[in-house]
């Protein structure tokens, strides 16, 4: 298949990318960032460059995996939100039920309030607590209002890149290096971790089938940042060197409101035999080991 990649230039993409060429796929790459050599510019917020590349190249399947995953930036600026990741997915929508393109649109566990005690399926009714979520589910109505062959696919809580990743587990392994011997980390807020080299596999190996709809694609387990934190010192050799305290939310202001839980199941998966997600602390440990010397 001949696939168009949006974000190209994002975590995800870095395992995504290399997964669909290892199938035999042509992939050309997409990004505002041309982080690399092969990444030719779109943004797409304009849908006539949107229009152009889809219709120029006329591919099989766009993989959108472009967004401002920022959410704190998305609720201080929440016309940057909606025109990315509302409207940017409604130009790229647009494009492929023109072109009669097939459509994967990566979304969030972020679109549930989180309220809930247990993780959320496919089946539970959204409802953000944040203009990121917000704004990341009205992407969702679009594509199931646009399209009839498509996969959204929701993710949680990505892990993945190393030093293209600024999220949690690399901000902590980076301050182990630098000799810090207290850690804090958030014990109340809970989610589901997603390692992007896995969620790349199941990913390549859902879209074949053709079973289109909604999916969640997250590690087995749940944990709390805290939980995490525990297992990166573990994981780096420091148990008994260093010390994770548990401390609640309200110690980090946000400017975004976050819920209690993020947790997710993938529960359709799960139905059809297509869970191929192994538990977050093995992949957590394998991601530590791999990278922790670099």
């Amino acid at each position: 298949m001949k696939i168009v990649v949006t974000g190209a230039a994002g975590m995800l993409a870095a395992e995504v990318i290399p997964e669909l060429k290892r199938g035999g796929h042509e992939v050309v790459s997409f990004d505002l960032n041309q982080r690399l050599p092969d990444i030719q510019a779109i943004d797409i917020r304009d849908p006539g460059q949107v229009f152009d590349v889809v219709g120029k190249i006329k591919p099989d399947y766009v993989f959108h995996l472009a967004a401002e995953t920022n959410v704190d930036l998305c609720e201080q600026d929440r016309d940057h939100a909606f025109k990315v990741n509302t409207f940017g997915t409604e130009n790229i929508a647009l494009a492929c039920q023109k072109f009669k393109v097939k459509l994967v649109y990566i979304s969030t566990a972020g679109v549930f309030f989180g309220d809930k005690p247990e993780p959320y399926t496919e089946f539970d009714h959204p409802r953000p607590a944040n203009i990121y979520g917000e704004s990341k589910l009205q992407g969702e109505h679009i594509v199931r209002n646009f399209l009839c062959e498509y996969f959204i696919v929701r993710a949680g809580w990505m892990v993945g890149g190393w030093e293209i990743d600024k999220k949690f587990v690399y901000k902590i392994v980076q301050q182990l290096k630098e000799g810090k011997a207290e850690l804090k980390a958030v014990s109340d807020k809970f989610g589901t971790p997603t390692f992007t080299k896995d969620f790349a596999r199941n990913l390549a190996a859902l879209v074949p089938t053709g079973r289109y709809g909604l999916y969640h694609m997250a590690n087995k387990g749940t944990c709390s940042r805290y939980d995490i934190a525990v297992k990166i010192v573990e994981f780096m050799g420091l148990s008994g060197k260093v010390r994770v305290s548990p401390v609640s939310s309200d110690a980090f202001p946000l400017p975004a409101p976050r819920g209690r839980s993020e947790m997710m199941r993938n529960y359709r998966l799960d139905l059809l035999g297509l869970n191929q997600m192994p538990h977050w602390e093995d992949s957590l440990k394998g991601y530590i080991h791999l990278n922790k010397n670099k």
